[in-house]
């Protein structure tokens, strides 16, 4: 297809001569510093020049790709260099994939976050990818004196007439001084054979023979370890405390006072961990520091409150609840929740005078860099920052406060340091999922929904976690969105598939019960609330979700996963939620064993557009359905007097191995472009696996863990 799309060449695109031959091409919606090392791959030419994160072509023709969003896990750092290398038409073996390092000034939106990366990145990727093609064919054409529309391209060959042959990089410096194309020809959808192939993870090698990738195994010339005191609960400050102990152990160098917060520092982190248990420090105690009791009772008292923030209102709602024969209440409660990443937080900081050099494993880059710079007083500019591959991240290192501490004890200290949490340190120092409690009533004329409104009190939130132009908006002609946001000094943030982890549960397990009780199939109520969402979707009023999207969805599921047709002791729920762009719809299979509810299969369907990198794909939708299902009905974090009631997993229960349901996953058929994975595949399970649940034993969950609020353990 022709792309007319103006854009601005210069700012586009920026291409350098290779001095051991071949060609640089840099795209500024990329950006990075200069790599300090490249592997030594298939020969590659011994010098590279690039700006902002580029694509490289060599003499050899071997091609490396940088990818410039943050790598937690969600497999971008393959599947977005497949999409360049798909529209440049080489060879897959002949790619090498480097993570980008930091750069602002060229590139809009450097971020891990809101399953956004290939959204964001999908039309100017392949736009990057195509222009490369475009001018390495133009080369060859020259070289041959032909038109270059005579000339294909096919696994880094340039074909022309009369069999003539050249490689990428038998051309790659001839491109380099060539006119860069006011547009380009992008493949249709049916040629594409790196897109919608499953390719492994770049890093696989790496991560199973344990080479340095994660921040944790950051090592450099002279750098000490920090191990941080930080208060014992929310709202706490220090009073006065004594190192003398802390610094007569072994390995220990220095003990510093920063802020309100203490940092011992040592050779590794064993002696740096040892040194900050010999400390003694005085706390003063907050009276503002509540409890998970105390959050309870303001957050129900808040659900009814007049002056709670209208986000939504649709038709006359208090007309159809008064004209209504019935009426459906129903509270829904959440608990607060921790990230508990694989990978605790770590960062490395270097501040010296000449420059300052930050890396880890960080969501947020530009966000980080920033932060530092008021910190230490210095210009952005002035900081390098480079990302390592995380552990996990699920909005945790979205928030920079450890790598905030790394400058700034660098910074006193005068040496490289590298903050390092311990699992303790993780939790207990956390920024949480906040508690939220949702309020849902419908109204009920002649076994019709007439009325819905759905009501938020949460913590800290702003809004957090209600989303208004989300189902079953457009679908119930009178709807009232609402919420009340409640300040807190324990801070909360984004928690993997923000807005939707709970909301989700909360709404989905409801519309089950009001299914039964108007005596109508929850899959059929699902169906015709969808058709009537239709004409708002086809209109310029606002609603976030393509019904008819997500009915292919929850007809796929239901086909694939025999809804209806299970056997004697096995029990199905079925949920169907769109968040992130995606559509899904869940069907769990629940079976009691000894009294308690067993997950033995979950069905997924997804549509996510076109899928590139299927098995990357998979993992991630069997990665989000797990950690759905493990928070859902086991994680729960409580507070008292401000104070984390737990601080690892000997006092904080997740899923299990052993817990870990089959997952079947099915995509839909589309040639939409494409949207995230790393998120909404979480939100729909909680509700599948409580509907279900339902069935096997009659009770209706309403709060969150289940396992904790429920009776049918006895």
């Amino acid at each position: 297809m022709k792309d007319n799309k103006s854009m601005n060449r210069r700012s586009f695109f920026k291409i350098t001569t290779l001095a051991g031959g071949g060609m640089v091409l840099g795209f500024s919606m990329f950006g990075c510093k200069q790599p300090q090392e490249i592997a030594e791959v298939l020969e590659m030419p011994s010098e590279w020049y690039g700006i902002n994160a580029f694509l490289k072509i060599g003499n050899n023709g071997v091609v490396t790709i940088f990818s410039q969003n943050p790598e937690i896990g969600q497999n971008i750092k393959t599947s977005m260099p497949m999409i360049v290398a798909e529209e440049l038409g080489v060879d897959w073996k002949k790619v090498v994939v480097e993570q980008a390092g930091l750069n602002t000034e060229g590139f809009k939106r450097q971020v891990a976050g809101g399953s956004q990366s290939i959204k964001q990145g999908w039309e100017t990727l392949r736009k990057a990818g195509a222009t490369a093609r475009q001018m390495l064919v133009n080369a060859a054409a020259k070289q041959w004196n032909v038109d270059a529309a005579e000339c294909t391209t096919e696994n880094g060959i340039i074909k022309g007439p009369n069999e003539m042959t050249l490689g990428y990089g038998d051309v790659a410096l001839a491109a380099s001084t060539m006119e860069i194309p006011e547009d380009v020809t992008l493949k249709s959808n049916d040629s594409f054979k790196i897109i919608g192939s499953s390719r492994g993870n770049v890093d696989i090698d790496k991560i199973i023979t344990g080479k340095p990738l994660f921040g944790l195994d950051t090592q450099r010339e002279g750098m000490q370890y920090a191990v941080v005191m930080r208060p014992p609960a929310f709202g706490q400050k220090l009073v006065s405390f004594d190192d003398s102990e802390a610094k007569k152990v072994t390995g220990v160098s220095e003990v510093i006072k920063f802020g309100n917060k203490i940092a011992v520092l040592a050779n590794g982190t064993w002696p740096a961990m040892k040194g900050k248990k010999a400390l003694t420090a005085v706390w003063e105690e907050d009276t503002k520091s509540e409890s998970t009791s105390d959050h309870d009772q303001k957050l129900i008292a808040l659900l009814d409150k007049n002056e709670n923030e209208l986000m939504r209102n649709d038709g006359d709602v208090d007309k159809a609840f008064s004209e209504a024969d019935e009426v459906i209440s129903k509270v829904y409660e959440s608990p607060f929740l921790p990230h508990n990443c694989l990978e605790p937080m770590n960062f490395y900081a270097d501040v010296r005078e000449d420059k300052v050099e930050m890396y880890g494993p960080i969501q947020t880059p530009a966000w980080a860099r920033s932060r530092a710079a008021k910190i230490i007083e210095r210009e952005p500019e002035d900081i390098e920052v480079g990302m390592s591959r995380m552990g996990g991240g699920f909005g945790r290192r979205l928030y920079g406060d450890f790598s905030d501490e790394a400058a700034e004890i660098s910074s006193i200290a005068g040496k490289p340091i590298q903050v390092v949490f311990s699992r303790e340190d993780d939790m207990e120092a956390g920024t949480y999922r906040p508690a939220i409690k949702y309020k849902i009533e419908a109204s009920i004329k002649d076994n019709q929904i007439t009325g819905y409104k759905l009501s938020e009190a949460a913590i800290n939130s702003n809004m957090y976690g209600l989303i208004p132009n989300f189902f079953p908006a457009g679908a119930i002609p009178n709807l009232q969105v609402k919420g009340h946001n409640y300040q807190s000094n324990i801070t909360t943030g984004a928690w993997r598939a923000p807005y939707t982890n709970f909301l989700a549960f909360a709404e989905q397990s409801f519309f089950d019960e009001v299914a039964e009780k108007i005596g109508k199939d929850e899959v059929e109520l699902r169906m015709e609330l969808l058709e009537a969402a239709k004409p708002m979707a086809e209109s310029d009023e606002k609603i976030e979700y393509a019904p008819a999207r997500m009915q292919g969805c929850i007809r796929l599921v239901t086909e694939k996963a025999g809804w209806g047709k299970q056997n004697d002791g096995v029990y199905q729920g079925i949920s169907a939620y769109y968040s992130h762009n995606t559509h899904v719809a869940e069907v769990a299979d629940v079976i009691m064993v000894d009294g308690q509810p067993v997950v033995k299969k979950v069905t997924c369907a997804v549509d996510c557009g076109i899928v590139i990198n299927p098995d990357g794909a998979i993992n991630q939708i069997e990665g989000g359905i797990i950690d759905g299902i493990g928070h859902a009905l086991y994680g729960n974090m409580t507070f008292e007097n401000g104070k984390p009631m737990s601080n690892n997993f000997d006092n904080y229960r997740m899923i299990r191995n052993a817990e870990a349901p089959d997952i079947s996953v099915h995509f839909v058929d589309s040639k939409e472009d494409p949207t995230g994975l790393g998120e909404p595949s979480l939100p729909p399970a909680g509700g599948a696996i409580a509907n279900a649940i339902y069935k096997a034993t009659g009770k209706r969950m309403y709060k969150q863990p289940f396992i904790q609020h429920t009776d049918i353990l006895g």
